[in-house]
């Protein structure tokens, strides 16, 4: 048996909301708000994290790693739909379909582990308040980082 089904899907029309379309001006507005908050907050957040010496802690790394991923995040998804609300319907390829996918999820599944590396640096912070600095040292701090970012990669990959 020979598969005859074709490799070449073409691209794919993006709507907006079907229905709707007359409102999408109207719908974009708070979609754009949000994104230029989210995007504001997380940028300041990030330039405040890199000057302030005494935001160089490790809950602040994992802060701050929050704070990218979730540019990522609003990064991947929010343009398309504002160009699609306020151009019309927009084209998209398959691997452009692709790539945007993988950037949701591998930011979807990275955010939960970043909250799972925070909730164990103040887990250390609470139990073991002496040993806090030698149990989460730099080195530490950069393999659980580099960890749950090639864990996220892996999980998300072979979909």
């Amino acid at each position: 048996m020979h598969n005859l089904s074709s490799s070449n899907t073409g691209d794919f029309t993006l709507l907006g909301i079907p229905g709707l379309e007359q409102y999408h001006v109207w719908i974009s507005i708070p979609f754009c708000f949000v994104y230029l908050v989210a995007t504001g907050g997380n940028s300041i957040l990030l330039y405040l994290i890199a000057v302030e010496r005494s935001l160089q802690a490790p809950m602040f790394f994992f802060l701050s790693m929050l704070a990218v991923t979730d540019l990522i995040l609003s990064t991947t998804c929010v343009p398309k739909t504002l160009t699609i609300f306020w151009r019309g319907p927009q084209n998209i390829s398959f691997p452009g379909c692709l790539t945007q996918l993988f950037f949701l999820h591998y930011s979807f599944v990275l955010d939960s582990a970043i909250l799972l590396a925070m909730a164990f640096d103040r887990y250390v912070a609470i139990c073991s308040p002496l040993r806090y600095t030698t149990i989460l040292t730099p080195k530490t701090i950069s393999k659980i980082a580099v960890g749950i970012s090639f864990r996220s990669f892996c999980v998300i990959l072979p979909v």
